[in-house]
């Protein structure tokens, strides 16, 4: 059953806090998950959660640093000294020590690693803080089974038992040459069932798939999603192998992305939380509203100029809203679609291929829309010129809104930059403007205006 913080909980454990029943306390957290006690943290206030961060064994702690909230988990590094830190990190995976030592200043990154007492976990964790930021090298744990491809069986088995008492789960055994470059893998079953005589050149399979440290994060995240890997080896470029990616990072990686994705197509130009400073969410959502807000002023402008239009048919005026509107929608339906497309690596063929489909399928809704807006102005206004005006207005209105949802990330991809901005206010402003200027100019020549 999974754990539920409840107030009865919140209660009990903040009256031992402050009577500080330290054994209680333990007693409390001992069954719940890392993960529960890091959600409880966040519930109850900070000097509580400094306390059972403190009161609890490292061991516990140092997986509960991991997944806290990083502005919780900022507060509390602040409040706890070099050595406290050293002693939390010094429990978890590489990765996940130099993610959470990269979070501090220089300064107190150089004191935190001169007070651990791992010489080789020191030295891995200044290697990995040295890579960039959302590369293979920033994402890889050090940690990992190694066997060289001259040993037997025999001395593998014995070999890799002091190895894997450092990785937490084991997916592969990776097989080195006397360079230590990567020439294959090797599986638990394929070792088991060996002979001890064999050696791991005879058993492993040379076919392995791996990434450079310098390959960016999605890029690793799209190859382990299309081979369905829990596991890839990172080497550099002599294919020395440096360490290896297992799925909980890339997990976190695709999170990632689909947030600062989601954020971006909702108009916001950075990461923002809703605890953010009333300055910071405003800088985030200021530069799309002020697009917004041009849009409405250019949308303003183009009216302006079919003042004649609307004398003659007021009716028009009325159906303005509802065009913008179909416009903005079938744009971000279309970008939404090649935007997610990108992201899998499905999008395939040349632009025009894509441009063509999207105006044949834009064509089709537009014809079913249309005919539908046909009869009901028709009917409700009376005049079949005005009917066929707004129809046609909007079937061609759909097209290009299709074209230009579809158009726009593609173009922003080839140029390298994210194609999920077309999804937000810049697509649905930039086909307001378009459709309002195209449904007039349509109008004024079917009316004959």
């Amino acid at each position: 059953m999974a754990f539920e913080i409840t107030d009865e909980f919140l209660e009990k454990l903040v009256a031992f806090i402050y009577e500080k029943n330290d054994t209680d306390i333990k007693l409390l957290f001992e069954e719940v998950h890392f993960a529960d006690i890091a959600e409880v943290l966040d519930e109850v206030n900070f000097d509580e959660a400094i306390y059972i961060i403190k009161l609890l064994d490292s061991e516990k702690t140092s997986e509960i640093l991991t997944e806290l909230d990083e502005d919780t988990r900022e507060k509390i590094l602040e409040n706890l000294s070099a050595k406290e830190i050293a002693n939390e990190v010094g429990e978890m995976d590489s990765d996940d020590a130099a993610d959470i030592i990269g979070e501090l200043s220089e300064e107190r990154q150089e004191r935190v690693i001169s007070a651990l007492k791992d010489d080789e976990l020191a030295a891995d964790i200044k290697e990995l803080l040295s890579y960039e930021d959302n590369s293979a090298g920033s994402l890889m744990a050090k940690e990992l089974v190694k066997v060289y491809e001259t040993w037997t069986v025999a001395n593998c088995m014995k070999r890799i038992r002091g190895q894997a008492k450092e990785v937490t789960r084991v997916h592969s055994i990776y097989v080195v040459d006397k360079d230590d470059k990567l020439v294959g893998r090797l599986s638990l079953k394929d070792l088991i069932i060996a002979k001890s005589e064999q050696k791991i050149s005879d058993i492993s399979k040379s076919k392995v798939d791996s990434v450079n440290v310098n390959e960016e994060d999605e890029e690793v995240a799209k190859i382990m999603s299309k081979y369905d890997l829990e596991a890839i080896p990172v080497v550099d470029d002599n294919n020395v192998l440096l360490g290896r990616i297992t799925i909980d990072d890339i997990l976190d990686v695709l999170k990632e992305e689909a947030d600062k994705d989601y954020q971006m197509a909702a108009g916001l130009t950075q990461d923002v939380d809703s605890d953010d400073s009333i300055f910071e969410l405003t800088k985030a959502r200021l530069p799309w509203l002020f697009l917004g807000l041009i849009g409405g002023v250019g949308a303003f402008i183009i009216m302006e100029g079919f003042q004649s239009v609307f004398s003659t048919y007021a009716s028009l005026f009325f159906f303005t809203p509802l065009i913008a509107a179909m416009a903005g929608n079938v744009g971000v339906q279309s970008s939404a679609i090649i935007v997610q497309g990108l992201a899998n690596d499905d999008v395939k063929g040349s632009i025009n291929s894509r441009l063509f489909k999207e105006m044949l399928l834009a064509a089709l809704n537009g014809v079913i829309l249309a005919l539908f807006l046909f009869f009901f102005v028709w009917i409700y206004e009376g005049k079949i010129d005005l009917a066929l005006a707004i129809s046609v207005s909007l079937v061609v209105v759909i097209i290009i809104a299709g074209l230009i949802g579809t158009f726009v990330p593609l173009f922003l991809n080839k140029r390298g930059i994210d194609p999920a901005i077309a999804t937000g206010p810049f697509i649905t402003t930039s086909n307001d403007i378009f459709g309002i200027l195209i449904y007039f100019m349509i109008a004024k020549l079917i009316l004959g205006i």
